[in-house]
């Protein structure tokens, strides 16, 4: 796929890692339809895509909502008379033990609360959004890609039972659709992001900063644009399907 002219929706796209890769993708002449729950967020990542050069929009969504995620589906496929790429990006965190026990005694424990609101958001919504795109692009006839963010912690991560069971269902859904919707002339593909230096991680505290930095071989952090040349990677490579590429510098080896 040539980028240039090309729409592509982007999800979570009002910080962080998702405006990264609306920025990226304006610079090499995307069309761009952000979405996101975050308005004002939205309206920022708009306004630096347009400095770009880019056309873009943004679409304030829930992308657990079934309903809401339908019904702006639709509306991008309206405003820009197609749609050629999805970026499932959004996702949140909630991390915390399965169990904390003191003494013999459970303290505290994961709650429903925070398992089914990484799963909404996460899972469901990748879901949701996927399906939703995949069928505006097979009624088409032109097919297009889709490009799912997983993680590192897909494998497991103390703390994270909510965000790997998540990000795991994240990595098979894409090799499960890409094997599905290959007849249609869509194709699918993951990224699993290792530690990235977004602004959530530039907050954390020195010496916890440090410790994760020690995990990996190349001993630094990730760059947002490390994982957004990968986007435009598997978007650009027409033979790129059913894989989740890991971006993490060697920390899953």
């Amino acid at each position: 796929m040539n980028i240039a002219g090309k729409v592509v929706a982007i999800t979570g796209a009002g910080q962080g890692l998702g405006r990264a890769m609306a920025l990226y993708l304006a610079e090499r002449g995307a069309r761009l339809a952000l979405l996101d729950v975050n308005e004002e967020g939205l309206q920022e990542s708009v306004a630096q895509c347009e400095a770009k050069g880019a056309e873009a929009r943004s679409y304030k969504v829930n992308v657990a909502s079934e309903d809401e995620v339908d019904t702006v589906f639709a509306k991008v496929a309206e405003d820009f008379a197609g749609l050629h790429a999805l970026v499932n990006n959004a996702g949140i965190m909630r991390d915390g033990m399965l169990l904390k026990v003191k003494e013999g005694k459970v303290t505290d424990r994961m709650s429903l609360a925070q398992w089914q609101s990484v799963i909404d958001v996460n899972l469901t919504g990748v879901f949701l959004c996927g399906r939703a795109a995949a069928a505006i692009m097979a009624e088409s006839g032109e097919g297009g890609v889709m490009v799912n963010i997983s993680s590192l912690s897909r494998a497991g991560n103390m703390g994270q039972t909510n965000y790997s069971a998540s990000k795991a269902g994240v990595a098979t859904m894409t090799v499960t659709w890409a094997r599905e919707l290959a007849r249609y002339g869509i194709r699918v593909a993951g990224i699993a992001p290792g530690f990235i230096g977004t602004d959530m991680v530039a907050q954390m505290r020195p010496e916890i900063l440090e410790g994760l930095v020690k995990q990996v071989p190349l001993r630094r952090l990730g760059e947002q644009d490390e994982i957004a040349s990968t986007v435009a990677f598997i978007l650009e490579n027409d033979y790129l399907t059913g894989r989740v590429l890991d971006i993490d510098g060697g920390a899953r080896i």
